[in-house]
């Protein structure tokens, strides 16, 4: 039968002999859908049984669980059970509580120390060797946070911690000096440091000193320990500290290639060569600039004291350090430039190199001295640009009296020579001179202090800023800052003094001129001149000195004297007045337009009149006797007293 149709097969050929009946593909068809939408019915049902019992367990979980953290949510306002702080346990407890308990313990344990130990050494330490304090509060805070939430999460929470605890670590804070003072001591007593392989040479011969390992403490996760097993409640038992191997960093096998070197340096000399110059370095002098490895190098060098004095006396043989140019005065007053010249340096590394390179050489011993040309600051070309060409002020005053002034307004005058001021710039005599003190050189000499002529440090200072000041007011400068003595002067020009005192009372004076200016100090034996030079502005001066006017009688003091008889005055000095000046200044450009018109008022103390006045009592005359004879005896024999 065929299995397409009803008509069956050819008995010898086994073909099909009718035709397929139609029906049959289509009810295999409906068949085959039928199962498989069975199936499918089947799966969906078993998914869904599986799902409602999975969402049932959930939620039979859920409330479980929220059951039993309602059930050990406990209060929000007491800390967990279990939860313990530096070891102590203070669950349970309010804030305050456990507060109180903490440092009841802190105080409790405070003088007793704890045990530390390291390589069979122990030390006892209390808190308070360290200065340990303790933030008990902060911590309880810590602790609080352990076991929170909402009620049925905190009650989970807490069923954690009480069956796998909490220990809250408290933060404190401890004098550090302190614990690395300590911490060098105990690794000094259980710490034996490395040594790292050396050479060691003893004339021409040297010798390699092997390495050795040594042992330190660990410093950082020691005091780590050390500061909270003090900060700990916990007492009794023995804190080890670590101790860890200190490896060297130079072995005997990292020296053997400078070895090798320093027999070939010490072999024969070197030759050192300069521009067309040349001379041997023998190797005991090569030996003496050598620097052997240290400090966890394996490498020769040169260094040391010894190659430091070599290159001083190369660099005094053949260095030239830079010059500056600078200005020269001439006796008539004429300016020139003194050239700049560019300085002569040796190159020390780049001749040290090539000195190393040479010595540890076997055929090419031959080091050349680097030189380079160091410029000046100030050139030539750069000295002319600062168009200073005349001069465009001076003054001259006379000064005499004690050597110490005398020195000291030399010394002064030094100080400020040469002082060159950019254009739009403040010259300040403070400035310019600094302090005037012992170690600049100054002396004790006549100064005017608090309106008296006394001693004092720098005396004779003010001789030459008042120079300054009339060098600057002849030349049309802008000057901001002046003051005048306390006393008059008679030896300066009237109102036209100018005092200093370091570092309030100043003398300044503006370059408002496009150029730079130049201020020169000539010193001589009883005279001192200021110059200033520029280029040419052409200004013109012209002064108005009103007259000096008395504003008042000399003030009187009065000194007592057991010399003189009661009634007696002796005038010592009569004094001088307190007097007033002013001086105006007006300045004009060379076209004759006003520039300045300044006025200085100048007030001057009086200087007092000194009186002495007798303290001494007078004898008192002798007593008359009766009338009669007189004689060497009174009557009946009595002495007159006298």
């Amino acid at each position: 039968m065929c299995a397409g149709c009803s008509t069956g097969r050819d008995p010898k050929t086994q073909a099909c002999t009718g035709k397929a009946d139609a029906r049959l593909p289509a009810l295999r068809v409906e068949a085959g859908s039928s199962a498989v939408r069975l199936r499918r019915r089947r799966r969906a049902r078993a998914r869904q049984l599986l799902a409602r019992r999975l969402l049932a367990l959930t939620a039979v979980g859920v409330i479980a669980a929220a059951l039993v953290g309602l059930a050990f949510a406990g209060s929000p306002d007491r800390i967990a059970a279990g939860v313990k702080v530096a070891g102590v346990d203070v669950g349970g407890l309010t804030t305050g509580e456990a507060i109180a308990k903490l440092e009841a313990k802190s105080r409790a344990v405070a003088g007793v120390p704890v045990v530390f130990a390291a390589e069979g050494r122990r030390w006892r330490v209390r808190p308070g060797n360290f200065g340990v304090q303790v933030d008990w509060r902060a911590a309880v805070k810590r602790a609080e946070t352990e076991g929170q939430g909402f009620a049925p999460w905190r009650g989970l929470r807490r069923v954690s911690i009480r069956l796998l605890g909490s220990d809250v670590t408290p933060s404190a804070r401890v004098w550090k000096r302190a614990l690395d003072i300590d911490l060098r001591r105990m690794n000094a007593a259980v710490g034996t440091p490395h040594r790292d392989a050396a050479i060691v040479l003893r004339g021409f011969h040297s010798r390699i000193v092997p390495e050795r390992t040594g042992r330190a403490l660990d410093r950082a996760t020691a005091g780590a320990a050390i500061v909270h097993a003090l900060a700990s409640l916990e007492r009794g038992r023995v804190v080890q500290l670590p101790v860890v191997v200190d490896t060297p960093i130079v072995s005997s096998a990292d020296l053997a290639p400078a070895v090798e070197q320093l027999h070939i340096a010490l072999s024969r000399p070197i030759r050192m060569s300069l521009d067309r110059s040349s001379w041997w370095l023998p190797p005991g002098k090569l030996a003496s600039l050598l620097a052997l490895p240290h400090g966890g190098s394996s490498s020769l060098a040169i260094g040391g004291k010894g190659a430091d004095g070599y290159f001083r006396r190369l660099a005094r043989g053949a260095g030239r350090p830079p010059r500056d140019a600078t200005f020269a005065v001439s006796a008539t007053g004429n300016i020139s430039i003194v050239p700049s010249r560019p300085g002569r340096v040796i190159a020390v590394p780049a001749t040290e190199r090539n000195i190393l390179a040479a010595a540890v050489s076997a055929t090419h011993r031959t080091a050349r001295v680097v030189v380079t040309t160091q410029a000046a600051r100030r050139t030539t070309a750069e000295a002319g640009a600062m168009g200073i060409t005349t001069r465009i002020g001076r003054y001259e005053t006379i000064y005499g009296g004690d050597p110490n002034r005398i020195h000291n307004v030399q010394l002064v005058a030094q100080l400020i020579d040469g002082k060159l001021v950019a254009p739009g710039a403040t010259f300040s005599f403070n400035r310019a001179t600094g302090a005037r003190t012992a170690d600049k050189g100054f002396l004790e000499a006549p100064v005017i202090i608090n309106g008296e002529l006394t001693t004092g440090l720098g005396g004779g200072v003010c001789q030459v800023s008042t120079t300054v000041f009339n060098a600057a007011y002849e030349a049309g400068l802008k000057i901001t800052a002046r003051t005048n003595h306390a006393l008059y002067i008679s030896h300066y020009p009237q109102g036209r003094d100018a005092t200093v005192n370091y570092p309030d009372v100043d003398l300044r004076f503006v370059n408002d001129t496009p150029h730079w200016l130049l201020l020169r100090t000539f010193v001589g034996s009883s005279s001192l001149v200021v110059d200033l030079f520029g280029a040419p502005i052409h200004r013109r001066v012209v002064s108005e000195t009103r007259p000096l006017v008395e504003t008042g009688k000399p003030p009187v003091k009065r000194t007592p004297d057991p010399a003189l008889f009661r009634g007696v005055r002796q005038i010592d000095d009569y004094g001088e007045p307190p007097r007033s000046t002013s001086v105006r200044r007006l300045v004009y450009t060379a076209g004759g337009q006003l520039l300045y018109d300044n006025t200085w008022y100048s007030s001057y103390r009086g200087e007092p009149e000194l009186i002495r006045f007798g303290t001494r009592a007078k004898k008192p005359p002798p007593k008359k006797g009766p009338s009669g004879p007189t004689g060497p005896t009174g009557p009946a024999g009595v002495t007159p007293q006298s």
